[in-house]
């Protein structure tokens, strides 16, 4: 069934398109055939064979983009963090909450007591609040597991959430996100774990489409993340990385040399790691809720990055303990104000360039043959989007051509 979206504002994220950095068509159509676009273009451009249509969507006028992606999450965790929170802001250091048992382990103790039925209610909750802001693509993380048992939990959870929601769900293996209690000492042990024991059997399983990895002075060393790679490279996984966030330990360069997905947060982003990104394709994924909730100051090398043409990605990291934020929108609006991205940067970041940093083709973007994935909003000028927050502009969601909401 063919169905068009007319007398819009097309921001298809492809320069040869239409006008400027966004490919802006103005007075635009879009063409829909069996969950992709067929056409698009300008109004007065339309084939004579699409002009009788008759499921129409009339924009009249308003903002017509890809549906947004949110590149970066760690949406399934048990339990909150709000009273740590509360303890950080009356004094407590983070050693002191550690301590008594908080910070990230606090976290994986819940989620290890948490159902699978449990966690897949409360994050159901989480993605239709990203969905309902025009999100049709996630990526789900693990991590609060540690233990094989508790990761597959994640990950099946992760699995479910894109088959109950219209929305399309890309899992991603983090148990290399820290260290568990049970192996309290003996890094070189857990990450033996996750490689001979873990990774294998999320790959049996087909859980995970892709593999990451904490490398940090907090986290796991350059080596111990690319045992990591080796392993999931050896069951044919891709990688990505969190990196260069407190410190510079050259692991953006090391994921650059597996031909990795992306690099996130990199505050502390070398100009050797920059080339070595822009070499191998690998995208930049910025993470502002955290630079943000954490209070840092150290901005990551955004000319550096433009210099040397690296694509720039936006998301939410939404998580409970550094970035308790779902919403990607204020992301864009943080991304342009506290790291002085330009409107257009940050549209690309959570769509077209959002789709590399999780290797997907034909998404993120409005042309022929691509995913209709798409939102209508009550804009003219996509600038809009970056200029306020607070206020949910979406009009119409549309995953796979048809429209939708979220859970609905």
């Amino acid at each position: 069934m063919l169905s068009i979206i007319s007398h819009a504002t097309i921001a298809t994220m492809q320069p040869a398109q239409g006008e400027g950095p966004l490919g802006i068509i103005e007075n635009g159509a879009v063409v829909i055939a069996n969950g992709c676009v067929e056409w698009v273009g300008a109004m007065q451009a339309l084939p004579e064979r699409y002009k009788n249509i008759e499921v129409e969507f009339h924009a009249q006028g308003q903002l017509v983009t890809p549906g947004l992606i949110d590149c970066h999450t760690h949406l399934v965790w048990g339990g909150d963090r709000a009273n740590e929170f509360k303890q950080r802001l009356h004094g407590a250091s983070y050693a002191d909450i550690a301590a008594a048992g908080g910070g990230i382990r606090a976290t994986v103790k819940a989620t290890r007591n948490a159902t699978e039925e449990q966690l897949f209610t409360e994050t159901k909750v989480r993605a239709e609040t990203l969905l309902a802001q025009g999100v049709t693509t996630l990526e789900i993380k693990s991590g609060y597991g540690l233990n094989l048992e508790s990761e597959l939990k994640q990950l099946r959870v992760a699995r479910r959430i894109g088959e109950a929601l219209p929305v399309r769900v890309i899992s991603t293996l983090l148990a290399a996100h820290a260290l568990p209690p049970e192996y309290e000492g003996n890094s070189d042990g857990y990450i033996e774990h996750v490689c001979d024991t873990i990774i294998p059997t999320v790959a049996k399983e087909k859980l995970a489409d892709a593999v990451d990895v904490f490398c940090e002075n907090i986290g796991f060393s350059r080596p111990q993340a690319e045992r990591v790679f080796q392993a999931a490279t050896a069951h044919g996984l891709p990688v990505k990385i969190h990196a260069e966030q407190l410190s510079d330990q050259d692991g953006s360069a090391l994921m650059a040399s597996y031909q990795g997905l992306s690099a996130d947060h990199l505050e502390y982003l070398s100009e050797k790691g920059v080339a070595a990104m822009a070499e191998a394709g690998s995208v930049a994924v910025l993470l502002p809720g955290a630079f943000y909730f954490l209070r840092e100051t150290k901005l990551p090398p955004i000319e550096l990055l433009r210099k040397n043409s690296v694509p720039i990605a936006i998301a939410t990291d939404a998580n409970p303990g550094s970035s308790p934020i779902i919403n990607l929108p204020l992301m864009m609006h943080m991304a342009c104000t506290l790291f002085k991205l330009t409107p257009e940067e940050a549209w690309l970041g959570v769509t077209k360039h959002a789709a590399i940093a999780l290797g997907l083709k034909n998404t993120g973007l409005i042309e022929r043959g691509a995913r209709a994935d798409l939102a209508i909003w009550a804009m003219k000028a996509p600038e809009m989007m970056c200029y306020e927050f607070g206020v949910n502009r979406l009009v119409q969601r549309f995953f796979a051509g048809q429209p939708a909401h979220s859970g609905a």
